[in-house]
């Protein structure tokens, strides 16, 4: 079973062990169809954009409203969507390859939870392989799904461990969010420079010697070009 937070998917692994979610997420789910949440959603933006003064029926905005509506359920927001977790195989070890395996800077793009601004940064994700090995694409798609939804950085750090640790049924892993809060640049502080920094270490990276490569190995791999 994979916890990705609010839902679990058991179809895609169904010979994994099955674990007590160990992590929430504050989602009720909705009996609502995509259509109808489009609708819903514009409909109540519309009242926020006339609520500000905004001319509604200006042409550069009238379909604000749909358009926004559709953008949070079909592309910023569809990690709420269990249907649309990623399908993830996962191969058998037959190389018998047991050292970190690390895929640095994978793009994420999230959403502060408390203002509904964005959230942009890079993703590292490393596991020491046992039984199972994973395509490193696949770990593109687990971070990426995750992300989209509202979120807080600590959160989804966790939660992109976690649903690795299942698929590759092992605790050896290792997660790094380095990213950007737009809610701390544009409002409040308004601090342009800062970064923040999460980390998730579980198995054997909580030992001294491979989390030391783990960190050593982050920059190494940010540095390289393109062959």
């Amino acid at each position: 079973m994979i916890n990705n937070g609010h839902h679990q998917v058991t179809a895609l692994v169904p010979s994994r062990p099955t674990k007590p979610a160990s992590r929430t997420y504050p989602y009720i789910g909705t009996a609502l169809t995509p259509d109808a949440q489009i609708t819903a959603i514009e409909n109540s933006f519309r009242d926020i954009m006339v609520a500000l003064g905004l001319d509604i029926h200006d042409d550069s905005l009238t379909r604000t409203p749909h358009r926004f509506a559709k953008m949070l359920v079909n592309e910023v927001f569809d990690g709420l969507d269990r249907r649309r977790f990623p399908e993830i195989t996962t191969q058998d070890n037959k190389f018998g390859y047991s050292e970190p395996l690390c895929e640095a800077n994978i793009s994420i793009i999230s959403t502060c939870e408390h203002h509904f601004v964005p959230i942009i940064g890079r993703c590292h994700i490393a596991y020491i392989p046992a039984g199972r090995l994973i395509g490193l694409s696949k770990l593109n798609r687990i971070a990426r799904h995750l992300a989209r939804r509202p979120q807080v950085q600590e959160r989804l750090t966790i939660q992109i461990a976690e649903t690795l640790a299942e698929l590759v049924e092992t605790d050896d892993v290792a997660v790094t969010v380095d990213a950007e809060h737009l809610c701390v640049k544009m409002r409040g502080i308004e601090d342009v420079n800062a970064v923040t920094r999460t980390t998730e270490l579980k198995g054997a990276f909580q030992q001294s010697d491979v989390r030391k490569e783990y960190f050593a190995a982050i920059p190494r791999l940010s540095d390289l070009k393109s062959i």
